[in-house]
């Protein structure tokens, strides 16, 4: 399993993450259709799925429905996927009004 903190980068493009909250559904995390690796591995050349190249936002968090959380370290042109469900970009929270 993929700990917190753990540092991934994608094999297809410049994406790479930090894993805020694991969960078991990390390990088929992908970008662009690819399996990410650890940032220290040796990438492999792959071909980004056109199907799968939505991009990525530096500093946005990135979650799935078994509640693994990821932050956006370095922006790409992959979609983040664990299978081919694509993860959903986290949304801030709404402050309380001050009034």
């Amino acid at each position: 399993m993929i700990k917190n903190g753990t540092r991934l980068q994608s094999q297809v493009d410049d994406t790479q993450v930090i894993v805020v909250k694991s969960a078991e559904s990390l390990g088929d995390l992908r970008c662009g259709g690819t399996p990410m690796i650890a940032l220290d591995a040796e990438k492999s050349p792959a071909d980004i799925d056109p199907n799968l190249a939505g991009g990525t936002v530096m500093g946005k968090r990135y979650v799935d429905d078994a509640g693994a959380e990821l932050l956006v370290t370095k922006a790409g042109q992959g979609t983040l996927t664990v299978g081919e469900t694509p993860l959903s970009l986290k949304e801030a929270k709404p402050l309380p009004a001050s009034d």
